[in-house]
């Protein structure tokens, strides 16, 4: 065999191609999300904008991990989506100064503040693999990070590219395209992040809020989140029922298998249990909230004789103090002169 054909042999083992069944989970590090929140009050707050960046990291058997980003100078035209811009010479130069800070994180995909899907997705994910190193096996992927603080559930949604095949129904034809796959999405912290995290909230924590309101307060966001995800699965349904979804298989299953996991409610002892337990929290709420009102009017009446005793202590309550009694004198000094003045003219 010719030097040259085994040349062109070694390449192609060395060169696998991008696909995106090579891909596992996603995991967003804190660090990015800060940076997102961070792009997004800079450059789009209070306006219908989004904002784009990429993510750096790396990725280990499948397993993307997005350890760092950077924003990128993103506009598009609302009316028209397929207009848009991307600033290529800032990614370029910032790819470059990273690579001189950590050079074993590289491209790993895209974010968007969303918080949906749009149309120009898929032409920057088009773009953006050509920043990513060669060799590399799994493509560059696209994380939603919703910014809007009313959110209770994972801020992050990942989705892959994958080719589909479309059939038209008019036509009889079928034609490949592109669409956006979902991919099951983490956060992770390293140890020195979960630290800086702890320093942050620390000064987000209330302190004046029990940990009962709390508790009360995270059951309330877990049925709200379950409330919003049941909603979904209603939505999907309704769709595929319609027609305008086709089906998947791995999502009914899914489906079945979590109501199989729900527990039978229609027994009068798990509700008896249940409306005991409910009783008894509602019973520790009325008493926290009686102590703390007891409390709060406790505290009022002692500042406010605290408040009587600085005002008695005051030079000025002293000066008329002093006032009132050579007042008081001096009326007794001119009663008693009259009195000896009677008594000498009788």
């Amino acid at each position: 065999m010719p030097p040259s054909d085994s040349k062109t042999d070694e390449t192609a083992v060395a060169s696998p191609t991008l696909s995106p069944d090579n891909i596992v989970d996603v995991t967003v590090h804190p660090l990015v999300l800060l940076s997102a929140a961070d792009h997004y009050h800079r450059v789009a707050r209070n306006t219908r904008k989004r904002a784009v960046g990429v993510l750096l990291g790396s990725v280990m058997k499948g397993n993307v991990d997005a350890t760092n980003s950077f924003a990128v100078p993103f506009e598009e035209d609302l009316k028209n989506p397929s207009i848009f811009y991307l600033d290529h010479n800032y990614l370029e130069n910032m790819l470059a100064m990273f690579r001189k800070i950590n050079a074993k994180e590289r491209v790993v995909g895209f974010y968007s503040t969303g918080p949906q899907i749009r149309p120009n997705d898929l032409r920057i994910h088009s773009m953006l693999k050509r920043f990513v190193p060669a060799g590399t096996a799994v493509p560059p992927v696209f994380v939603v990070i919703d910014v809007r603080p009313d959110q209770q559930s994972i801020p992050t949604t990942a989705y892959k590219v994958v080719e589909e095949v479309d059939t038209n129904p008019v036509t009889g034809g079928s034609e490949m395209k592109k669409t956006f796959a979902h991919v099951p999405s983490l956060i992770g912290a390293l140890e020195a992040e979960e630290v800086g995290v702890e320093h942050l909230l620390r000064d987000i924590n209330d302190p004046t809020v029990s940990t009962v309101a709390n508790l009360i307060k995270a059951k309330m966001s877990g049925l709200g989140t379950l409330t919003e995800k049941l909603v979904e699965m209603k939505d999907y349904l309704e769709a595929v029922v319609e027609g305008r979804i086709k089906v998947n298989q791995t999502i009914i299953g899914n489906m079945q298998t979590i109501m199989n996991l729900l527990p039978n409610l229609n027994v009068d002892e798990l509700v008896k249990a249940l409306l005991v337990k409910t009783n008894d929290m509602y019973l520790v709420i009325y008493l926290s909230a009686l102590i703390r009102s007891v409390m709060a009017l406790h505290d009022l009446v002692s500042n406010k004789i605290k408040y009587m005793d600085t005002e008695h202590d005051t030079p000025a309550a002293n000066a008329a103090d002093e006032k009132n009694d050579a007042t008081t004198k001096t009326d007794a000094d001119d009663k008693k002169d009259d009195a000896t003045s009677t008594t000498n003219k009788q």
